[in-house]
C-alpha cells in the first residue's frame, strides 16, 4: 500500500458495525484493570507482556482468553472506563457510527446488576458523543457456549432494561456444538420487540449455519459468514438480497478460521457481488485496528480509493442508523472522496 493510501484511509469516514465491547479494550486498558485485580486474574499487568498472551492456538483457546479479560470487569466503573476508551480509539480513526456489540450476561453473572450495567454503557455514550463526536448504538449478544440460560438473561435484560442506544440482538462465541435453532424462540421475542437480528455465523463453521441464522434467527445481518463461499447456492441468495456480511479478515486468521491473509475469502465474496462492510472484531486481542482492516481490504481487493470508499458506503447501508442520518454521513464520505486523489 502506498502512503498516500495510507493516508486516506486514516482521514476517511468510517462505520464499524462488528467490533466487541471488551474485545476492544486496549493493551493500556486491559493492563490497568489486570493491576486493579493483581493475583486475582492470569491477565498480565504488563502491557508488552499482552501480545503473548494473546496469542491463540485456535478458536475455543481465544474464548478462554476472551473470558479472562471479561472478568476484569468487576463494577460499573470499570464499564463506564471500557466503553469511553472504547469510543476514544473509535473516534481517533475517524469512525463516525459504531454499533458495539455487548455480552451482559457476561457482566450480571458476574455481580454488575443490570441497570447499573446499562446506565454505565449509557452515560459513556453520551459522554462519548459529546467528547469524541462519535456515535455509539449496541447490540446485546447472547454468548452461546452459556446455552439457554444465557439468552433468556439477555433477552430480559434487553426488554426490562432497553438503553436508549441498543438496537440489535446477537449471538456470539463457539460456533461448534452451539446450533442456532434452538435460539429462535428468544430471537423471535427480540425481533418483535424491535430489535435487528445480527448473529455470528459460518466463521467456524460451515454454509448450513448461516442458513440457520437466516431461516431460523431471521438474521438481517451476518457477523462474519466466510464459509458462505463454499455454497454457491448461498452465495446466490445473498447476492441477491443484499443481506450485509461483517467481514473481520485478520480476526479470522488470528482464530484460525481461515489460513493466512492472502487465502481469505473476501475478493471471492466481492466479486461474487455481495454486500460486503469491513470490520475490526476484537482490535487489540488480534493486533489490528479498523484502519489496518481497510488496509488489508485494499491490498486484497486491489482497491483505490473510490472501491474504499464504497466498503463504507455499503457499512452506512448495512447499518441500523435513520435514512436521514445515512445520508448524512454518505454524503461526508463523498466529500472527503473528492478532495481526495482517486488514481
Amino acid at each position: 500500500m502506498t502512503t498516500d493510501l495510507s493516508g486516506f484511509i486514516a482521514g476517511l469516514p468510517k462505520v464499524e458495525l462488528h467490533v466487541h465491547h471488551v474485545g476492544s479494550a486496549s493493551p493500556r486498558i486491559v493492563a490497568e484493570l489486570a493491576a486493579r485485580h493483581e493475583g486475582r486474574t492470569p491477565v498480565p499487568a504488563d502491557p508488552a507482556a499482552l501480545a503473548d498472551y494473546f496469542a491463540f492456538r485456535d478458536f475455543a483457546h481465544f474464548v478462554e482468553i476472551y473470558l479472562s479479560v471479561v472478568d476484569l470487569i468487576r463494577d460499573a466503573d470499570d464499564v463506564w472506563l471500557l466503553t469511553h476508551e472504547v469510543a476514544r480509539e473509535l473516534a481517533r480513526q475517524r469512525v463516525r457510527y459504531a454499533e458495539l456489540t455487548i455480552t451482559p450476561y457476561s457482566h450480571v453473572r458476574r455481580g454488575i446488576p443490570a441497570p447499573a450495567f446499562c446506565e454505565a454503557i449509557e452515560d459513556a455514550r453520551r459522554r462519548a458523543e459529546a467528547d469524541f463526536g462519535i456515535a455509539l448504538r449496541w447490540c446485546f449478544d447472547i454468548p452461546g457456549e452459556a446455552g439457554l440460560p444465557a439468552a433468556e438473561e439477555t433477552l430480559r435484560i434487553a426488554l426490562d432494561e432497553r438503553p436508549d442506544g441498543l438496537v440489535s440482538f446477537g449471538l456470539g462465541g463457539p460456533e461448534i456444538g452451539v446450533p442456532r435453532p434452538q435460539f429462535k424462540p428468544y430471537f423471535d421475542k427480540a425481533r418483535a420487540a424491535g430489535l435487528r437480528s445480527v448473529p455470528h455465523a459460518g466463521e467456524t463453521t460451515g454454509p448450513e449455519t448461516i442458513w440457520d441464522a437466516i431461516r431460523e434467527l431471521g438474521a438481517e445481518r451476518i457477523g462474519h459468514g466466510t464459509s458462505a463461499v463454499r455454497d454457491p447456492q448461498l452465495m446466490a441468495y445473498l447476492a441477491e438480497r443484499q443481506l450485509p456480511l461483517e467481514v473481520c479478515p485478520t480476526s479470522n486468521v488470528r482464530t484460525r478460521a481461515v489460513p493466512s491473509i492472502d487465502e481469505h475469502p473476501l475478493r471471492t465474496m466481492v466479486d461474487a457481488g455481495l454486500l460486503v462492510t469491513i470490520n475490526s472484531d476484537d482490535p487489540p486481542m488480534f493486533g489490528t485496528s479498523l484502519e489496518a482492516e481497510y488496509a488489508v481490504a485494499a491490498r486484497l481487493l486491489d482497491a483505490g480509493p473510490r472501491e474504499l470508499a464504497g466498503l463504507v458506503r455499503n457499512a452506512i447501508s448495512a447499518s441500523f442508523l435513520s435514512s436521514a442520518e445515512k445520508s448524512r454521513l454518505a454524503a461526508e464520505v463523498d466529500r472527503y472522496l473528492a478532495g481526495a486523489p482517486t488514481d
